[in-house]
């Protein structure tokens, strides 16, 4: 076995290797390849988006799709040239055509190594050795394996997407299509009425559960992004992460102490958190940066905003726990703030609750 041979035996066993990790052993960030490869492919189709002016969001709601296929063919290209390294050096020899001259160089290596990765094959080249029969016949063997594979995971990733789409408009469905946590509360609890809160909150626990766990295993899921705001996983889990402080904060504990630690609460929370915290460590985001002052003045204003919207709903509110909201929304925005640039989205399209137009308060 020659230098050449043995490259090509270490390529395939590399990119063997990546299948195995992102397909099979699937959590985030433990790829030797893909996550590399996935990251330069959405950079480039950043800056193409960014050529497109108001045609961006469309370019960048094509980057799942075409990351998924560039991956593909990706791995089809390390598979190809790793057998195509084995192969030259037997060309003419222990690897011939049926009739007429064999041609050695390295686009013949490429074509014999492609067919005998097929699953159909064809060709006119055939093994005429022991060795090179079972050359072939892995070839082949890593060729359909890695096909049915790449196929099941293709269709579990959509699979997370239906899923994960399903939550993002069940939550924008709850918010009357406006993205407000406030808005959200005053229609689950009608006349001050908590019951059917609880039970919204529990249905939507298993739903957020599926789609984080989903990014854990599937990580391009994070790619698939939607022109449609409301579709985005740091809107809706900035809307659920804002409704459960204006739980625990805003509202009377008097009245609805119970609904700050009930399960559903904390499930969401804890959910909405880890989900953000998982894109967040595993993914390209952007570099978050320390709130300036204006920042807490606009997150005054937004109380402000959401207690008027609750009080107009017939739900007591405490007037004093404007500090208290501040300061437990500080703990999980800065999350918020990492992913939605990232996938294109102002802060504006996330965080829909305008202080301004409803307070007075300058933002």
């Amino acid at each position: 076995m020659g230098l050449e041979q043995a490259l090509g035996i270490a390529l395939t066993l590399l990119f063997l290797a990546d299948v195995f990790l992102t397909v099979l052993y699937a959590r985030a960030g433990t790829g030797l390849l893909a996550p590399r490869w996935n990251r330069a492919a959405w950079t480039l189709l950043r800056a193409v988006a960014g050529l497109a002016g108001g045609r961006r969001g469309t370019v960048l709601s094509l980057a799942g799709p075409l990351i998924v296929v560039s991956l593909i063919g990706f791995w089809s290209t390390g598979f190809t040239l790793g057998a195509a390294l084995v192969i030259q050096p037997e060309l003419g020899t222990a690897i011939r055509p049926s009739s007429g001259e064999a041609r050695t160089d390295f686009v013949t290596a490429l074509m014999v190594a492609g067919n005998s990765l097929s699953i159909v094959g064809g060709g006119d080249y055939s093994p005429y050795t022991t060795g090179t029969r079972l050359l072939f016949l892995a070839n082949s063997l890593i060729g359909t394996s890695v096909l049915s594979l790449v196929l099941s995971y293709i269709v579990q990733i959509y699979s997370g997407l239906r899923e994960r789409n399903a939550l993002a408009l069940a939550v924008d469905l709850m918010t009357d299509g406006t993205g407000d946590a406030a808005v959200m509360l005053a229609r689950l609890m009608p006349r001050g009425d908590p019951s059917d809160l609880k039970s919204a909150l529990g249905n939507l626990v298993g739903s957020l559960a599926a789609t984080k766990e989903a990014h854990h295993f599937y990580p391009l899921l994070f790619y698939f992004r939607f022109e449609e705001p409301r579709y985005a996983v740091s809107r809706f889990s900035f809307v659920l992460l804002d409704a459960t402080t204006l739980i625990e904060t805003a509202l009377d504990p008097q009245r609805y102490g119970g609904l700050a630690t009930c399960a559903s609460v904390a499930a969401i929370r804890r959910g909405a958190w880890m989900l953000l915290e998982t894109l967040g460590a595993h993914y390209p985001t952007a570099d978050d940066r320390t709130d300036a002052p204006v920042g807490a003045v606009s997150r005054l204003g937004s109380y402000l905003a959401a207690t008027r919207i609750l009080e107009r709903a017939g739900i007591a509110v405490r007037p004093d726990a404007a500090e208290a909201y501040v300061a437990r929304r500080q703990e999980w925005a800065p999350l918020v703030r990492r992913v939605a640039p990232t996938l294109g989205y102002a802060m504006s399209e996330i965080d829909r609750r305008s202080p301004l137009a409803q307070t007075g308060v300058a933002d």
